[in-house]
């Protein structure tokens, strides 16, 4: 039998007259990588938001180790967040902080460490990721792949079981696109942490993922192993992983 950590069963969800995902159904296997391709405005974002609980949905579940999130208070929405980290589109950092700072965050929030240790923990994440040193600086005088670096370095803090990533190498080259996205698969492989990553990049996607799922029109089409994927006859599948502006999906 398969091992789910995140599955999300018949959810809908709209926005006033927007329907955004209509009737999705997916499963997230343990301790894997699994990328979630699909058009801008498909509702890849929103949908990551449900497995964390920031939306609930209209209709269906959302479980997390078999724990339903639609039916949980506040309090227990936070337990179970603390096992998730995030990387968000832009890193998210706080501006007004320096590296240190956004870094120790979720542990000052959530843990009683003392100082010393949580400055340990911090050196120790933003070694993984490749910057060690760079306690002191702004998020101002980082570029932007040192920014989405120490933005990873904060969401792997907590040790979580679980990494979302939301398109985290939109508005890079592709030389740090590439830098990302090993930094990606490392962080799975030395942690054996379950990471799920929506992207765009599709060449990125077949390197970095054991699971690829194409969202269209508020449904999950399309899943399985990258080849599966590229060998999908499916005439909306192929149009979107070749990039051609003829097919099934508008382009407007």
């Amino acid at each position: 039998m398969d091992d789910y950590i995140i599955q999300l069963i018949d959810v809908h969800k709209s926005f006033g007259a927007q329907r955004v995902l209509r009737g999705l159904n997916l499963n997230i296997p343990r301790g894997r990588t699994t990328v979630i391709i699909g058009g801008s405005g498909s509702g890849k974002s929103v949908m990551l938001k449900h497995m964390i609980g920031l939306i609930r949905p209209d209709q269906g579940q959302v479980l997390v180790d078999g724990q339903n999130l639609t039916v949980m208070n506040d309090r227990q929405l936070n337990q179970v967040r603390t096992r998730f980290g995030m990387l968000f589109q832009d890193a998210a950092l706080f501006d007004s902080m320096n590296v240190l700072d956004n870094v120790s965050f979720p542990l000052s929030e959530h843990t009683k460490k003392p100082a010393a240790e949580i400055h340990q923990v911090v050196a120790e994440k933003l070694r993984l990721v490749g910057l060690p040193g760079v306690e002191a600086k702004m998020p101002n005088e980082l570029s932007g792949g040192m920014r989405k670096r120490v933005g990873l370095a904060r969401a792997i803090a907590l040790e979580p079981e679980i990494i979302l990533f939301d398109e985290p190498t939109t508005g890079l080259d592709p030389l740090m696109s590439d830098a990302i996205n090993r930094l990606i698969m490392g962080t799975q492989a030395e942690l054996g942490v379950t990471s799920v990553v929506i992207s765009h990049d599709i060449e990125g996607a077949y390197k970095i993922a054991h699971n690829v799922a194409m969202l269209y029109q508020g449904r999950i089409i399309a899943q399985g192993s990258p080849d599966q994927i590229q060998a999908n006859p499916d005439e909306v599948v192929q149009q979107f992983i070749h990039g051609r502006a003829e097919g099934p999906i508008e382009v407007i």
